[in-house]
């Protein structure tokens, strides 16, 4: 994070910010400019690729399911919004530590120990290591003793959009987040490539709460896909896994997806349009309910 905070400082803080005589490695101006830098960061990421995904990405008619809520959007931007900033807390306390030099994070790709092959083993390593300590993290929060205090608020979206990916609450939110923050406190990694992965995993964190349920067929058994994640919000105890299925096979947590059995959500609503229960002709119909149900007008 060193590197981006020095951008910070030498585009911004440093000219129109802070006066001359406050050194840039003073303790309290690097917290100042971490706080910045990360809830700006934070918020640009969620609202920018959340944004790109919802237009692009999100089939809207999903939206017409039954358990699709009113101003459901509305409330996950409102709630993540409100929350990163409680993240961005304990989170900078690592940032610092990392810019302090507590990290193994390395500049050149010379200092690491198996050159450029190190940066392959880098990638793979911070994907597995991530993807074992979500999966524990993420069921941890599902116990029952806790479950209702810190993860159910991000339970609420049964029908998730790309802005219910960083609608958790705080606690949540950074407990899931931790693993990423902790692996370049365990193994070298390049700091261009930690931004990398960083902008990465917020990708994937949106990607499976997109709604497109499509995964190559070969790769069905083994990505943790946006019609997997689906299937943890609507049916609780199944798929806790980030990337990978892996851990949910070892758990005994595995479910194959709804989506891809002509089961899932898309299949409910076209179940309803049969029937006559929904208006096909709009997404943004008549809405009757507190679901956001849109009923078909007599």
């Amino acid at each position: 994070m060193d590197l981006v905070l020095n951008v910070a400082d030498y585009y911004f803080f440093t000219p129109y910010v802070y006066p001359s005589s406050w050194p840039e490695d003073e303790t309290l101006r690097q917290i100042i400019g971490l706080m910045v830098v990360t809830n700006l960061g934070a918020a640009v990421l969620y609202l920018g690729l959340g944004a790109l995904s919802y237009f692009f990405i999100f089939d809207h008619k999903l939206k017409q399911h039954p358990q699709f809520l009113e101003n459901q959007v509305q409330r996950e931007i409102k709630y993540a919004l409100w929350s990163l900033p409680w993240i961005s807390l304990p989170t900078v306390a690592l940032f610092f530590a990392e810019v302090r030099g507590y990290s193994k994070l390395y500049d050149r790709v010379d200092e690491s120990p198996l050159g450029w092959s190190g940066l392959i083993f880098s990638m793979v390593s911070f994907l597995l290591f991530t993807d074992m300590c979500i999966y524990w993290i993420h069921r941890f929060l599902h116990h029952k003793l806790i479950y209702k205090y810190f993860h159910k608020p991000h339970h609420v979206w049964k029908i998730p959009t790309p802005f219910a990916s960083h609608a958790f609450h705080p606690v949540d939110g950074f407990l899931q987040g931790l693993p990423y923050h902790i692996y370049p406190f365990f193994f070298p990694l390049h700091k261009v490539l930690y931004l990398v992965l960083y902008v990465f995993v917020n990708i994937w964190t949106i990607s499976i709460h997109d709604g497109d349920y499509r995964v190559p067929s070969l790769m069905e058994q083994i990505i943790n896909g946006s019609a997997h994640h689906t299937d943890h919000h609507l049916f609780f105890d199944y798929n806790y896994g980030q990337y990978f299925t892996l851990w949910d096979r070892i758990g005994g947590s595995y479910r194959y997806p709804s989506a891809l059995m002509g089961k899932g959500p898309h299949d409910h609503i076209k179940k309803l349009m049969a029937k006559g229960k929904l208006n096909s002709n709009s997404v943004n119909g008549n809405t009757n309910n507190k679901n956001g149900v849109h009923v078909k007008k007599e």
